[in-house]
């Protein structure tokens, strides 16, 4: 079994930085995809940032440019770097993995149980 675990939420105040990490423990054999989701009180879950084992990464258009995706592959981490936060940025930040278990197992989705980001005005 997999876990993520997540750390590095809070309340800021706008135009200030915030570093979300989240750590996969557990039976991995390939991380594939690790990455960031928020759901906002009342909306979907959306994406904001992933990265690829191959060193890709996607970004939100509402994030680009303020927030920056790594990983640490030793470590099965991934860290979301978030710089001039805006109060629209409030939300729970969700971690996100596609984890193969062995050689021979199918790749399967896991999240984390989210970390609150909270921006005041």
């Amino acid at each position: 079994q997999v876990q993520l675990v997540e750390s590095g939420g809070g309340l800021v105040q706008a135009g200030g930085t915030l570093r979300l990490s989240c750590a996969a423990s557990g039976t991995i054999f390939r991380i594939n995809v690790m990455g960031w989701y928020l759901q906002a009180p009342g909306k979907q879950r959306e994406l904001v940032a992933t990265s690829t084992s191959d060193g890709s990464t996607n970004y939100a258009d509402s994030v680009k440019g303020r927030f920056t995706i790594s990983r640490d592959n030793a470590k099965h981490t991934v860290y979301l770097q978030m710089n001039s936060l805006n109060p629209e940025d409030t939300a729970v930040y969700y971690c996100y993995a596609a984890i193969r278990g062995g050689y021979y197992t199918n790749i399967r989705d896991y999240w984390g149980q989210g970390t609150q980001v909270t921006v005041s005005p």
